[in-house]
């Protein structure tokens, strides 16, 4: 019972991480989701840039992300703002990255701090950067999903390359209403696979997985024992 109500929450924390599980998503059918649209602009953006650099920052320890490219989030899209010279991209990710279920889809205090290998920036990253570009030019929620398959039909965003991974190792995370912090964690990225083939979500197992049918991929979770500034993650929350 504690691990399957562990999955749920991890399923429903992102995109953004970004699965949302069966319980959260009866949940979400029974109640009036709290965010039945989009805020004002203005309440997903941060104010202070060096605090959104900073804060994509504490996605990975800081071995990685010091010489990480840095993206933060502008009035029409994502801006690189620091240039890298290690392949990683580390940026903050608001809620529209979520399913199309998940009734934290347009939560304007979602911020989910987050940091991609350099295989991920390439096949994943797009589909962050896309979003957010429809999204702020007006589309709607079922209009931005639209947009995902057409681009998928039509290759223009591209299928999960091997080793595509990210680290999500911030404190400062808020993943939803619901995970919250909920705990540090891997993600790997893979084209549409079974869970049993990463031997996810069986007793004894420290790896979830979450089908994510609209990017047309598998999102495996992997949380890990401390955050990015080292310390210990306490277990026994969430």
């Amino acid at each position: 019972m504690k691990r399957k109500m562990i999955r749920t929450i991890a399923l429903g924390s992102f995109a953004l991480v970004v699965v949302l599980g069966v319980a959260l998503q009866a949940h979400a059918q029974d109640a009036k989701t709290p965010y039945p649209a989009m805020a004002p602009v203005d309440q997903y953006l941060m104010a202070d840039r060096d605090a959104e650099i900073a804060l994509a920052r504490s996605a990975a320890p800081e071995s990685i992300s010091h010489d990480a490219e840095v993206m933060v989030l502008g009035r029409h899209g994502y801006e690189t703002v620091v240039k890298g010279t290690n392949g990683f991209v580390c940026m903050v990710e608001r809620s529209w990255t979520a399913p199309i279920d998940d009734p934290n889809f347009w939560n304007p205090k979602l911020r989910g701090p987050i940091c991609f290998n350099a295989a991920a920036a390439r096949t994943y990253l797009p589909f962050t950067i896309k979003k957010t570009e429809w999204i702020l030019a007006g589309q709607s929620k079922a209009q931005m999903f639209d947009s995902v398959k057409a681009a998928l039909d039509k290759k223009e965003l591209p299928m999960q390359e091997p080793g595509a991974m990210c680290y999500m190792l911030s404190k400062q995370q808020y993943l939803g209403d619901s995970a919250t912090h909920w705990h540090p964690h891997l993600m790997f990225f893979v084209p549409r696979t079974e869970a049993a083939t990463w031997g996810a979500d069986v007793p004894g197992s420290p790896i979830l997985s979450g089908d994510d049918p609209e990017d047309r991929l598998m999102i495996f979770m992997v949380p890990v024992a401390k955050w990015s500034d080292g310390t210990a993650d306490s277990t026994d929350k969430h």
